[in-house]
């Protein structure tokens, strides 16, 4: 509405103008090479405005005849850029689709119409990868990694390559210059950490944590907890040389992670050996609540030097009350029921574990009470077979792979804080059992049991098992009706396919009774004493 009314008062302005120029008396003359030229005044005034823009014209057409090379130029230009733009465009489809040969037209016709688009540069790189060309993907990442704007791009590609050729020093210096050059590349501090602790630079690693936290590449929790997991990987180290540090490490990771399981079984067992019984159980406690684990129940149960068993089964008692009907509570209690000699509480707490669908150590732990408290080895047998069938239990478990004891990082990818107390996903194997502590327990005087192998076979039911005195150096099946599924035999060695061996082992004073499982790589696992020595340095 303003604009309307304010074009009518400049129209109405002209027109009150050209009225009044129109009504003024007077000529205007106009002598030019021996012309006289007489004019009204408004027709002068128009003559004028008409002559002003004819020569505004004209110098505008002289100066657009001046600059016409360079708009030429520029029109040129911009239409290079444009197809060399559709190129790109183009290229990166073809590698997205595997077109190897497409990838490699579109790449060369990109450099030559656009030779300074950095996007040019990294479709002529993953073309080059596209085609299995490692020295022209690295040539066309360092081309990246000399302009500024494409610097870190070509970092990463530099260290993908390197990582490729199986290059870790390489890797971690392209890594180390890539963090200094943007300190909010994840990757990059990303893999400076995954390369420290795979060395086991933890003081390196905490460095890098904070330098993610400053530049918000973590957040304030994620901080806490791996500064929690780096922390308890240097008080697992320290643990034997220096137990006062390793005790001052596990308290400070405790505190940033309540839920870490080590850093409170570290803590626990370090104050207990200080004397410092209160502040141990509040420790495991405390976590425990969060996290129930067998290692806080073992810390737990001798947090007190000098209990007698029965004082150990009443605390942990206690601790199992903590996280009602847990499994790992019954389980605990049911250990220490059994090296206490209180069978009937161990019942109580293992048939609510074997109610329905036990597990291993369930399995085990039943077989265990069973020979020690009746010396029916037939049941124990029976109990041992339905180990070999029944469900896994929780184990440190990172990138597939499991370990016996908690790590700060995986083996595999180097990622920290990567292990898991959990199921794992697929079993590989049988798992392999070893059940001469069981037989061996029952007699006063244990002698060295022979190697014994169990055919994981089905099991149908038994009706009636008959318990049958071990021999010397013996150990024999009763006999079954229907044929028995679980044969033993001393140092008949059955194909490996069919039968899991078991290696002969002294039998120790206490009865040890391990958690069956198999390793998730088929192949020979390194011990864990081995695995836990190459990642702590010692």
């Amino acid at each position: 509405m303003v604009r309307v009314v304010l074009f009518l008062a400049l129209v109405a302005a002209l027109a009150f103008g050209a009225a009044w120029i129109a009504d003024q008396p007077g000529t205007v003359t106009v002598r030019w090479l021996g012309r006289h030229i007489e004019l009204e005044v408004l027709t002068g005034v128009i003559a004028l405005v008409v002559g002003a823009v004819i020569v505004m014209m004209a110098i505008g057409f002289v100066k657009w005849l001046i600059a016409s090379p360079t708009i030429a130029g520029r029109v040129l230009r911009r239409r290079r850029a444009q197809r060399g733009q559709e190129a790109i465009e183009r290229g990166i489809v073809a590698i997205g689709a595997g077109d190897r040969r497409a990838a490699e037209r579109h790449a060369a016709e990109a450099e030559r119409l656009a030779p300074d688009a950095p996007l040019a540069l990294l479709l002529r790189a993953q073309a080059a990868q596209l085609a299995g060309d490692r020295g022209g993907a690295e040539q066309a990442f360092r081309a990246m990694v000399a302009k500024p704007e494409t610097r870190v791009l070509g970092l990463r590609g530099l260290y993908v390559e390197a990582q490729r050729r199986t290059d870790p020093v390489a890797a971690r210096a392209i890594a180390e210059e890539a963090a200094k050059a943007s300190q909010t590349a994840a990757w990059a501090s990303q893999a400076v950490l995954e390369h420290q602790t795979g060395a086991g630079d933890w003081d390196g690693a905490l460095a890098s944590i904070e330098r993610q936290y400053a530049a918000r590449v973590i957040d304030k929790d994620q901080a806490k907890r791996l500064k929690a997991v780096l922390l308890t990987a240097k008080a697992v180290q320290a643990e034997d040389r220096d137990p006062a540090a390793a005790r001052i490490l596990a308290m400070e990771a405790h505190g940033l992670a309540p839920s870490l399981v080590p850093a409170a079984a570290i803590a626990g067992r370090l104050l207990a050996a200080d004397g410092d019984t209160r502040k141990a159980s509040k420790v495991i406690e405390a976590t425990w609540k969060i996290a129930p684990h067998p290692d806080l129940a073992e810390a737990y149960a001798h947090a007190r030097s000098g209990d007698s068993r029965l004082d150990a089964l009443k605390r942990v008692q206690y601790l199992a009350r903590l996280a009602p009907s847990h499994p790992e509570g019954l389980m605990a209690v049911a250990r220490a029921a059994i090296d206490a000699g209180d069978f009937a509480t161990a019942h109580t707490a293992l048939g609510e574990l074997t109610a329905s669908t036990p597990t291993q150590r369930a399995c085990l732990l039943m077989a265990e009470l069973v020979a020690k408290e009746s010396g029916d080895h037939g049941r124990a047998r029976e109990w041992m077979a339905r180990a070999l069938r029944a469900a896994r239990d929780p184990v440190w478990t990172a990138d597939g792979q499991v370990s016996d004891v908690w790590l700060p990082a995986s083996l595999l990818s180097g990622r920290l804080d990567a292990f898991e107390w959990k199921v794992p996903v697929a079993e590989i194997g049988g798992p392999l059992l070893q059940v001469d502590d069981v037989l061996a327990d029952a007699h006063e005087a244990p002698q060295p049991a022979p190697l014994i192998e169990i055919a994981p076979e089905p099991a149908p039911p038994v009706a009636e098992v008959a318990a049958t005195p071990v021999a010397a150096n013996v150990v024999e099946l009763p006999t079954l009706a229907p044929p028995p599924p679980v044969v033993l035999a001393p140092t008949a060695v059955p194909p490996p396919e069919t039968t899991p061996s078991v290696k002969p082992r002294p039998v120790p004073t206490e009865t040890v009774f391990p958690m069956a499982r198999a390793p998730d790589d088929p192949g020979t696992e390194q011990p864990a004493a081995a695995k836990r020595a190459s990642l702590f340095g010692s």
